[in-house]
């Protein structure tokens, strides 16, 4: 969870209520400038947070709760744990290790073949959805083994979020996007132990959202 984490979120969390974030400052009885890009950095050049009770005031002013405020801090809307239980739609489900393998997505990254298992989640609106599960600790703290991330190829892919990628020499990544360019894709390991990657857009097959995850 980062400084800009955090903003961002409030930001979305404004934009999700058509408001501007001196609009959702008023909405939740603060001072209209308390979320103003100006008062995000201090004058020492220090990194300046919201507090705890701004916070609760915003989700209490427009009705979300604090799930919903991590999975904007996050980037990735939290399933319950044990998500396989779920009612609702059957998406494909494997394991991350296995999608390097041949014959699991076809050349859009569109997942086919018969070896997937599946599972139930809420209802997504993206007909090519799946899911993997995560094994190992590389994607840590963030992802941890057996959690199980909802990968949408159709979702629009933004600086921040958490992306599945999978390269041409056939390697399956689960990181958070860091910057995309004409020419790279600079992303960010979850787990600060590793090391962060750089690909030429030709190098990359393609790049998915991770839309929901097991928490």
């Amino acid at each position: 969870m980062t400084h800009e984490d955090i903003w961002r979120a409030l930001d979305a969390l404004a934009a999700e209520n058509g408001l501007s974030a001196s609009g959702l400052a008023r909405k939740a009885g603060l001072d209209a400038t308390a979320f103003n890009p100006s008062k995000r950095i201090g004058a020492d050049g220090r990194a300046r947070w919201p507090s705890t009770e701004s916070v609760a005031k915003v989700l209490s002013a427009t009705g979300a709760g604090f799930s919903d405020f991590a999975s904007l801090v996050t980037g990735v809307a939290a399933l319950p744990r044990g998500g396989r239980g779920l009612s609702g739609r059957r998406i494909p489900l494997i394991g991350l290790a296995q999608a390097g393998g041949e014959g699991y997505f076809d050349d859009g990254g569109y997942p086919v073949g018969g070896g997937w298992d599946e599972i139930s989640v809420p209802e997504i609106g993206d007909p090519n959805a799946y899911a993997l599960e995560i094994s190992g600790e590389s994607m840590e703290p963030v992802f941890r083994d057996g959690d199980v991330v909802i990968v949408s190829p159709g979702a629009p892919v933004r600086r921040g979020d958490r992306v599945v990628v999978r390269t041409q020499k056939g390697e399956v990544m689960a990181k958070e996007l860091k910057r995309q360019s004409a020419k790279r894709v600079d992303l960010r390991s979850l787990n600060p132990a590793h090391p962060d990657y750089s690909f030429e857009i030709p190098e990359i097959t393609w790049m998915h959202r991770v839309v929901w995850a097991t928490q």
